[in-house]
């Protein structure tokens, strides 16, 4: 469960603004406008919930200052849900179920990596990690040293191996082992999109070859939620060179605002699937759009 006062937001405000006013004026549609924009909600995700609280105010569909809330909470589950992208991690019909995990060094890639093998784990489940991110000798040993940590086998190559050789290599493991997940560290930074493109094709012509032509389920995109528009930009460029299934949402522990997390499934219709929400193994969960929303109220 999301813990209790995780977002000391400015949404937690709204509440406050409503109450004992008894209609919707200008005045109070101004205040609600800054305090979205205060809690990293974009401008144009904003703007559409105004207007939509005119457009009800003005047909007297909305009266009461006190239905703003219930509004938009309901705005804000429609825009988590848009799109018809299933939140829901994809799983193989036959195992392993294969995910690559990218995103640029700094952000929790590599931890997020771990943390989802940990949660896989207690679910009962066989995990093996490839530690593909060759490119860097920091990532490898921290991907290991995490292994250990939670009791999960990490198939690593030499500093400046292949990484595709890598991943060959933690098929084969991971068939031996009779493992249900195989989670791939990819590499967080390379000299040009093209290559990061190239690099991702070839490991997952890697994944098709041994997997009887099946891709890989999932390729997900970790972010650092604390960067606000930041983590928005490198999601984008991410997007233009590689067919991203899903987000992570890394470092959701409270010194994020909570809105950015509306403002990247807006501006990138890509589905949520998970959030980091804090430094333990156990700090991760499957995205919730409406246990989320909640959260930002309380």
């Amino acid at each position: 469960m999301l813990k209790r006062g995780l977002f000391k937001s400015i949404f937690q405000k709204v509440d406050q603004m409503v109450t004992g006013r008894g209609r919707i004026d200008d005045e109070l549609l101004d205040e609600l406008e800054e305090s979205l924009i205060g809690a990293d909600l974009n401008v144009h995700t904003t703007m559409r919930a105004l207007d939509e609280l005119r457009a009800m105010v003005a047909d007297k569909r909305l009266k009461d200052a006190t239905d703003v809330t219930d509004h938009l909470k309901r705005f804000l589950w429609d825009t988590l849900m848009a799109g018809g992208a299933s939140p829901v991690l994809n799983v193989a019909p036959s195992a392993p179920t294969v995910y690559l995990v990218v995103g640029v060094n700094g952000v929790g890639k590599t931890t997020s990596v771990a943390k989802l093998a940990y949660k896989l784990q207690r679910e009962g489940k066989r995990v093996v990690l490839a530690a593909a991110d060759t490119f860097r000798a920091a990532a490898v040993e921290q991907l290991a040293l995490w292994g250990e940590r939670v009791g999960v086998e990490v198939v690593k190559g030499r500093d400046g191996a292949d990484p595709a050789a890598v991943v060959f290599d933690a098929i084969q493991a991971a068939k031996a082992r009779k493992a249900d997940y195989l989670l791939i560290d990819t590499a967080g930074r390379l000299h040009n999109k093209a290559n990061l493109m190239e690099e991702l094709k070839k490991i997952n012509r890697v994944v098709m070859r041994e997997l009887g032509g099946r891709s890989a389920d999932e390729t997900l995109l970790v972010l650092d939620a604390t960067t606000g528009q930041n983590a928005v930009n490198q999601a984008r460029e991410f997007k233009s060179a590689v067919s991203i299934s899903g987000l992570i949402l890394a470092k959701l522990d409270g010194t994020a605002r909570g809105g950015i997390v509306i403002t990247i499934k807006d501006e990138l219709n890509v589905p949520i699937k998970l959030i980091g929400t804090g430094e333990k193994p156990g700090d991760m969960e499957y995205f919730d759009a409406q246990t989320f929303i909640d959260a930002l109220f309380e």
